[in-house]
């Protein structure tokens, strides 16, 4: 069933299908209203699904996000539609036409997942799952826990001879290299912008020499490498050489509360960074070390014993000062940290051997087609909209945490409804 043969302007469409893109379009699913929830990747989850570990408690994104996939997978009131975006918007509250853009998956619903036709091709891509730390074959399953549960073929190997092998090898002829881009129009009554946030880029910041340097990485991508299913299998190695990192450094507000790059506190750098000092103790127990720099550690609520569990952690300690620049000894690649530690005020040129950015959060907005309605606060984050039938969630809203982050996109589907029923009432009369 397509997406244009269920909507009408009693339908919600959730634009984003991270955490809280799932979770607005389950709370009104559950309401009893039809939803369609479109997501630009081939799969569910978002940056949330690339975790390796929720803070305070530690445990894996797999916690919430198989149970939000299991209600997903249950609902006949979600319509899913992957690898889409929206190209326009026009009308108003209660009566929206939407156009969705669908690129070609190559691979139909018939798959089965089996993994033949990632074993038949040879050529591999950047993947995208690793922030491009590794390569993938460029026929794949973005993860284990991947829904829908199909594989993908990148377009780089349509029309080539790597194409025609995965075509072949698939068991139940799956694979259709001559799918074409679609353009669907729709109508909804309401809308949630759930497209979520992106890391701050972190190459704009000249004095860390990120572009530079090879051992100074987000802290996006040291996620990734404590994964046990990242690009290192989990083991903390330098970019550069390949070499065991047990002395990083975590600098903190990393492009974020500087007028030069994001003037907003991103309120998640801190907390993910003491979370990350945990992961070199797990990797290297006492012989590990972390060093954070610094301005102030904003850790609130729940937050606070979190925080004093790292304080009291040997192997952790903390330099209050806001890193001036970067250096590299030529000799063994390690990056200096030079500044002033504004606790004493003392100077320092400190060798570690690598070090994390822990960047800020700026709202994925990149190529999204924003109706003119839409309002967005002073750092771009989605408000609303004039006509209040659109409405931000989640970290499109404001940057948050996964837990806010939830909150946010249930206050949002409960507004949408709200839309929905008074379009209804409005209609009757």
């Amino acid at each position: 069933m397509t997406a244009s043969t269920v909507a009408t302007a009693q339908t919600i469409l959730v634009v984003g299908g991270g955490i809280s893109g799932m979770t607005a379009a389950l709370e009104a699913a559950e309401c009893g209203k039809q939803v369609i929830l479109v997501e630009k990747t081939p799969v569910l989850g978002g940056r949330t699904a690339r975790l390796y570990r929720y803070f305070p408690k530690m445990c894996h994104p797999t916690c919430g996000l198989e149970i939000n996939l299991r209600r997903l997978k249950s609902n006949r009131n979600v319509r899913l539609m992957t690898m889409t975006e929206v190209t326009a918007v026009s009308g108003s509250r209660g009566n929206y036409s939407v156009t969705l853009k669908v690129a070609p998956r190559y691979v139909t619903e018939d798959c089965t997942a089996c993994g033949k036709c990632g074993e038949a091709v040879s050529a591999e891509v950047p993947n995208p799952w690793n922030y491009g730390l590794d390569n993938l074959k460029a026929a794949y399953l973005p993860h284990g826990m991947a829904y829908p549960q199909r594989y993908v073929i990148d377009p780089s190997i349509v029309g080539t001879p790597e194409g025609e092998k995965a075509k072949a090898a698939c068991p139940v002829g799956a694979v259709d290299l001559e799918m074409q881009e679609e353009i669907v129009t729709l109508q909804v009554g309401a809308l949630i912008w759930a497209t979520g946030w992106r890391p701050y880029d972190a190459a704009k910041i000249q004095p860390y020499g990120y572009d530079r340097f090879p051992n100074v990485v987000t802290s996006l991508e040291f996620e990734r490498m404590a994964d046990p299913h990242g690009p290192t299998g989990g083991k903390i190695l330098r970019p550069g050489d390949g070499k065991e990192a047990k002395n990083v450094a975590f600098i903190q507000c990393a492009g974020s509360r500087d007028e030069n790059h994001l003037r907003h506190c991103s309120r998640i750098c801190c907390m993910a960074s003491l979370k990350q000092t945990q992961y070199v103790r797990e990797a290297f127990g006492d012989q590990g070390k972390s060093t954070i720099y610094y301005i102030d550690i904003r850790a609130i609520d729940r937050f606070e014993d979190f925080y004093q569990m790292v304080q009291r952690d040997a192997t952790v300690s903390f330099v209050k000062s806001k890193v001036a620049r970067i250096a590299e000894n030529k000799e063994n690649g390690n990056p200096i940290l030079h500044g002033v530690d504004t606790e004493g005020y003392k100077r320092y040129a400190t060798e570690h051997d690598l070090v994390v950015l822990a960047v800020g959060m700026e709202p994925e907005i990149t190529g999204v087609k924003l109706p003119d309605d839409v309002i967005l606060d002073s750092s771009n984050f989605i408000e609303g909209s004039k006509d209040m039938g659109m409405f931000g969630a989640g970290a499109a809203s404001s940057p948050l945490d996964v837990n806010r982050a939830v909150q946010s996109a249930t206050a949002a589907s409960l507004r949408a409804i709200q839309v929905i029923h008074k379009s209804a009432s409005t209609e009757a009369a």
